[in-house]
């Protein structure tokens, strides 16, 4: 089997409405993706997603499919794309960083070796440990009114997992915290997620004031590329830290484990250039006696069912602890799948089929098209 082409198609889906989503980033009102078909000289295609953004890696859709047409795409034509191994390297020796567009290209990659052996990619990397992932709905940053009716509909759907986003202004992120907690009762678990919001000095006030909510984690509650102020902060605090902005390299991994940092890695194929250098990234997490989560970008239905399947095959992606944000599809209008994936309200289950273990749905696909990119 060879590659024949490599395409890159722009969508744009939009959010549905009262499910936009705001951080100390921004707000998420739609999505710029780029979908990725790579073609063969055989009947089978690979899939794969980039879920592009450029306030998170600074990668446009524009510039995911020039990076795909122009540099990526030509290199990789005419080689077995089973060689997965052999066509990351090529990948990274052609194009620097980017590693939403090349996670893309690597998880249609492993997509068709998984419908060339007829398995489906978990057992390709060893076979599944677990049947279902638990997940967890996020309330973004809105006011505390807003807030409250956003987890209340989430605890009416029978999520039982909630993350709070904060990081915009201390006052309110409690105020907002403690009236989910307040809503939800004692038995919901609930994170926090800052977003590298808080500076250091506003993160030692706020954890402590935090910490009688019961809260299960705090996902980056300072900048990144500080690891030994995340690990000071960890010291000053009973909530677990998770690590998410600050790890998108395995050397991003290794000064972690290094300064002892955090408790939690979020980990997901898009942010870290495939599914292989995620696995690197648990093992290291694993070596350092932490463990790993499934953090999300909100993808659609291809993206998440790549995050399914690592999610699947790794003990030290403890979903059982801390559940994943396998989500994506719940907020958009459209996930562009053919069947759409099984997640929620407690689980999200994981697919038997081929590969990925997801089909395309063509017109889906021609509607949501982004031909303005």
């Amino acid at each position: 089997m060879r590659i024949t082409q490599i395409e890159p198609i722009p969508v744009r889906v939009p959010l549905k409405s009262g499910l936009t989503t705001k951080t100390a980033h921004g707000e998420h009102i739609d999505s710029l993706y780029v979908i990725v078909r790579i073609h063969t000289d055989t009947d089978l295609v690979g899939l794969g997603e980039a879920t592009v953004a450029p306030r998170w890696s600074g990668e446009t859709s524009r510039g995911c499919v020039a990076a795909i047409e122009e540099l990526i795409g030509p290199t990789l034509v005419d080689t077995d794309p089973t060689q997965i191994n052999s066509l990351r390297a090529v990948m990274d020796r052609e194009v620097k960083l980017n590693p939403f567009t090349k996670a893309a290209v690597e998880m249609a990659l492993w997509d068709l070796a998984g419908k060339a052996a007829g398995l489906p990619v978990y057992q390709l990397l060893g076979g599944k440990v677990r049947d279902e992932i638990p997940i967890k709905m996020v309330v973004g940053a809105f006011d505390v009114p807003q807030a409250v009716r956003l987890a209340e509909r989430f605890l009416d759907w029978g999520v039982r997992c909630l993350k709070v986003k904060v990081g915009l202004d201390p006052a309110t992120d409690l105020q907002r915290v403690k009236a989910v907690r307040e809503v939800a009762g004692p038995t919901i678990l609930i994170g926090i997620d800052v977003n590298c919001g808080w500076s250091l000095d506003t993160a030692r006030r706020m954890l402590p004031k935090l910490e009688p909510y019961d809260i299960l984690f705090a996902e980056q509650p300072i900048p990144p590329d500080d690891p030994e102020s995340l690990a000071e902060l960890r010291a000053a605090t009973h909530i677990p830290i998770m690590a998410d902005e600050s790890l998108f390299t395995l050397a991003d991994a290794w000064l972690l484990a290094k300064a002892r940092a955090a408790d939690i890695f979020s980990v997901y194929p898009g942010k870290h250039g495939g599914l292989s250098p995620t696995l690197e990234i648990v093992h290291v997490a694993k070596a350092a006696g932490a463990v790993g989560c499934i953090g999300s970008n909100l993808e659609l239905g291809i993206g998440s069912a790549a995050m399914l399947q690592v999610a699947a095959a790794m003990f030290t992606i403890d979903s059982e602890t801390y559940p994943a944000d396998i989500i994506g599809p719940l907020y958009h209008e459209a996930d562009l799948l053919r069947d759409s994936l099984t997640l929620g309200p407690e689980v999200a289950r994981i697919p038997d089929g081929p590969g990925l273990g997801v089909e395309l749905d063509e017109e889906q696909l021609a509607h949501w098209r982004d031909n303005s990119a």
